[in-house]
C-alpha cells in the first residue's frame, strides 16, 4: 500500500520499532502500513497490542469489533479505523462521523487525527483518553 501523499504511510500511521500490531479486516498489502521492526499479528493474542488499524465498510461490523478491539489496546497505544472515501466507489455506511461518534458514546477512544490512506481509504485515529490511561 504506497503512500498517497508525500508524507510515508508508514510515518502518518506512527507504529515504532519493536511495537505489537494487528490488521483487521485489512486488505493484502495492508502490513505495508507499518515501518520494518514493527511485530504485525495475525491474531490479536498475548499482550496488549501497540497499534491496530481496522478496516471497515459496513458500520454494524465496525460496531461489533470496536469496543472488543479497544479491549485489546495497550494503554498507550492507538486504533485506527479505516474506510473508504466517498469517492471510491466502494459500497459502504461508515463515515468519520460514524466512527467518531460511535467511539465517543461507546467505548473511552476519542479521535486525534484523519488521513488519507490512498486513493480508496482514508483513516482515522483513536487514542484512550488521558485520564482513562
Amino acid at each position: 500500500m504506497a503512500g498517497y501523499s508525500g508524507t510515508p504511510l508508514t510515518k502518518k500511521i506512527g507504529a515504532k520499532p519493536g511495537a505489537r500490531a494487528l490488521v483487521v479486516n485489512g486488505p493484502p498489502d495492508a502490513p505495508e502500513l507499518f515501518a520494518d521492526g514493527v511485530q504485525v499479528l495475525k491474531r490479536a493474542g498475548g499482550a496488549p497490542l501497540d497499534a491496530i488499524v481496522v478496516f471497515a465498510v459496513e458500520r454494524r461490523d465496525l460496531e461489533r469489533r470496536l469496543p472488543r478491539l479497544r479491549e485489546r489496546l495497550d494503554p498507550a497505544g492507538m486504533l485506527w479505523v479505516a474506510w473508504p472515501k466517498r469517492a471510491s466507489g466502494v459500497p459502504t455506511d461508515v463515515t468519520e462521523d460514524v466512527i467518531r461518534d460511535f467511539a465517543v458514546a461507546n467505548t473511552d477512544l476519542v479521535d486525534v487525527k484523519v488521513i488519507a490512506v490512498d486513493e480508496t481509504w482514508s483513516g482515522l485515529k483513536l487514542m484512550i483518553r488521558r485520564e482513562a490511561r
